[in-house]
Formats: C-alpha cells, sequence, structure tokens
C-alpha cells in the first residue's frame, strides 16, 4: 500500500549528518519560506497529498494545499505517467519572509522527487537533470538550482547562499538560505541527507564576530544563549508552520509553540553555543524557562 512518507529533516551544514557532502559535484538550490507538502499516487490511482506531518483530504486541507492539487491536471497526468514518483516541495503561502514576487504565492514548487519501488522498501532521490524535463512537459514549477559545483570551499557555499534571489521582489534582499545536496551522497549512518544554510544564521553570526555586547558578558550563560540563538525569526517561522497546520492559529497551540522552539533551538544550535561560548556548564531547566520568557516577549498576543 502506498502510504503517506515524511520527508526527511534537511540538516544544517557543518553537523556530522552532513560530514562530507561537499566533496563531490553538488547542486545548490535555493530554499523557499512555505509549507513542506508532499504528492503521490494511491493503490486506488488516485492522487494524495500530504503535509509535513499528515495526509490530508478535502476536510484537512493544508492552508489551501489539498485543493490545489485535485485540481492540478499536469501532476495527475505526470503521476499517471510515473506511479512510483513521489512528489515533494514547498507550497508558497506566508511565513516568516513577506518579499516573494506577487504572482509567486499559493503556488506548490517541487523540490525533490522520490521513486518508491515496486518490489521492495527501497526509495532513491531523482537527480533534479532527469526529473525537470517531465516536470516542464506537464507544467508543473519547481525551485531551479542557482548552481553546480564541485567540491565548493565553504567562501563559495557562502557566495552562494548570498546570490539567492529566487522568487523574491527586485530589490528586497535574498531569499531564507539554499539547501545543499550530492545524489550520491550517503552519510556516516547510511543515510541519504540534504544539508541547509540559512541566510539569518549569517547575520547572527555576524553580530557574534562583532563580539557579545557588553551587557550580555555580565549575564548568565542560558540568558546569552536565549538572546543570541532563540531569535525573533526562529518563534516566528515555528509560529507559521503551527498555524500553517492547523489552518489557523488556536489558543491550545501554545504548548506545541513553546515546546517546537525549544527543541529546534537545542536541535539546531547547541554544537554552536557550546563551541562558540567554550564548552559552558548549562542549566538546561534554566534555559527551558528563559526561551518560554523570550517566546512570550515576542508574541505577547498570544498570551
Amino acid at each position: 500500500m502506498v502510504e503517506f512518507r515524511k520527508y526527511q529533516h534537511v540538516e544544517k551544514f557543518g553537523t556530522t549528518e552532513v560530514e562530507g557532502i561537499e566533496l563531490g559535484e553538488v547542486v545548490i538550490f535555493p530554499k523557499l519560506d512555505g509549507t513542506n507538502g508532499s504528492v503521490w499516487l494511491g493503490d486506488d490511482g488516485k492522487i494524495r497529498a500530504g503535509s509535513r506531518k499528515r495526509e490530508l483530504s478535502i476536510d484537512d486541507d493544508n492552508a489551501g494545499f489539498y485543493a490545489y492539487i485535485s485540481q492540478h491536471k499536469g501532476i495527475r497526468s505526470l503521476l499517471k505517467e510515473h506511479p512510483h514518483w513521489r512528489l515533494y516541495g514547498e507550497w508558497l503561502v506566508p511565513h516568516s519572509l513577506k518579499t516573494y514576487k506577487d504572482d509567486a504565492w499559493r503556488k506548490f514548487y517541487v523540490f525533490d522527487v522520490l521513486y518508491d519501488s515496486p518490489d521492495d522498501d527501497d526509495v532513491e532521490y531523482i537527480p533534479f537533470n532527469y526529473y525537470q524535463e517531465s516536470l516542464d512537459i506537464h507544467g508543473i514549477d519547481y525551485i531551479i538550482p542557482l548552481c553546480t559545483m564541485k567540491n565548493p570551499s565553504y567562501e563559495n557555499l557562502v557566495k552562494a547562499l548570498e546570490s539567492n534571489t529566487f522568487l523574491v521582489k527586485d530589490g528586497k534582499g535574498t531569499g531564507e538560505g539554499i539547501v545543499i545536496k550530492r545524489y550520491d551522497y550517503v552519510n556516516r549512518y547510511g543515510r541519504t541527507t540534504w544539508a541547509k544554510m540559512v541566510t539569518n544564521d549569517f547575520k547572527v553570526k555576524h553580530t557574534k564576530e562583532q563580539g557579545i555586547p557588553e551587557i550580555l558578558t555580565k549575564q548568565m550563560v542560558e540568558q546569552r544563549i536565549a538572546d543570541i540563538y532563540c531569535t525573533e525569526w526562529l518563534i516566528e517561522k515555528e509560529y507559521q508552520k503551527i498555524a500553517t497546520e492547523y489552518d489557523g492559529w488556536h489558543s491550545e497551540c501554545i504548548p506545541e509553540l513553546l515546546g517546537r522552539v525549544y527543541y529546534e533551538l537545542i536541535r539546531e544550535e547547541c554544537w554552536k553555543f557550546v563551541k562558540e561560548l567554550k564548552n559552558p556548564t548549562i542549566n538546561f531547566k534554566t534555559l527551558h524557562g528563559l526561551v518560554i520568557q523570550k517566546i512570550k516577549q515576542v508574541k505577547p498576543e498570544l498570551f
């Protein structure tokens, strides 16, 4: 039975999960700030769609995504032609970044195509240069790579990050970040995993390179972490994700917001602040409380 399959987590460049991904020919894609979606063909021949966490239906939509997919003739014809393909992409609805072009919104942009083998449990990502023509033929939108590189340096990747204006209005800066893919890459744990570099991280990095403000040097380490790493951008991004998943914000979602912001802070930033603050002793219970306090400061209207 062909069921919902959650999209993999894209890891931050420089972590052990994607160690060595840059050693070879990589394809650099823009990272869009929308909501994750997937589309596949069910055993009954009907088009199925999913959000980041669950399968969708007409009564359990995701900001209009299911309705959009159910009416997209190109996606239907593509999957009839390639019944073992599963499309992953970004359903572009407003999240943290509001500077996309007016005609870019409420469209589904494919960023990966997965081949589900009918004979076994094997799955594999289909390279962009293979699936691009098929998507063009069927009139399906997709994320266009910024470039390909062979053995790029860190500086090369930063330049690609800074050049990402895909779908962004002229003069309105850059996009959310980039995703680094190497289709023959398998990490040390035996998984094919992609890497990401996020624009906002480099704004934070610039602040840290200028030195921690004097007022912070007198604060406890947990306060420094909450002030520097628990950014408004992180909080708003998780808020928008939840609001999209539940077709609007509800007060019952507050515990999930508190948990998800703290979870993402630890998962994405822990190694960085441990390294940059020189192996500090951290009271994570205190940090958790300060993160909740920061969320309340940034989103007071929710409380």
